[in-house]
């Protein structure tokens, strides 16, 4: 059984925010008071995080395309199909085989301290509390290791070998200046 436990009526919503707003600041101290979820284990509240948080739908090949219907043995083994945008292009990592290379500890701290490439929205990731992170880890470290690495990042403006979404903007409008009017 999960329970959300948060402070306040709108519990849940807070949850849903903190996974998906941009720009939020973190809020970190020496108690983690951010909402988290409650389950009966740390690996049932880490399986329900890393389904709603999306993360199969880019570190499991196909999951999105079948509409999320792949095995859960297959989950989050990465992908070789690239994002590409102006940062270069990038590639879902294995968590699977990630997870085996560091501890918990490792784990949370890069979940809360990570800034690397798009399209990975680490912006919102760092504001997981710190019991949310540990689930996910004893989740994707209950699966095993499974799978390969994935490429290296690839720079800008060099074309990849591997199959890519394109995250270039199309016929964007031109964009007033950053704090400015047009």
């Amino acid at each position: 059984m999960i329970r959300f436990v948060g402070t306040g009526s709108v519990g849940l919503l807070c949850l849903i925010a903190i996974l998906t707003a941009m720009g939020c600041q973190q809020n970190r101290s020496d108690e983690d008071t951010r909402p988290y979820i409650n389950a009966d284990s740390q690996v049932e509240a880490g399986r329900y995080l890393v389904t709603v948080a999306g993360c199969n739908d880019c570190h499991t090949h196909g999951y999105l395309l079948k509409e999320g219907d792949i095995p859960e043995d297959q989950w989050l083994t990465g992908s070789t199909i690239g994002w590409r945008g102006p940062w270069g292009t990038t590639y879902a990592n294995n968590l699977r085989l990630r997870v085996q290379e560091m501890s918990a500890d490792d784990f949370v701290e890069i979940l809360h301290t990570r800034k690397k490439l798009p399209p990975m929205p680490w912006f919102n990731v760092v504001q997981m509390s710190e019991k949310d992170a540990r689930a996910v880890y004893a989740y994707i470290k209950s699966l095993g290791p499974k799978g390969e690495h994935m490429p290296a990042p690839v720079p800008p403006g060099k074309e990849p070998e591997t199959p890519y979404f394109s995250l270039f903007p199309q016929n964007m409008p031109e964009q007033p200046p950053a704090g400015g009017n047009p």
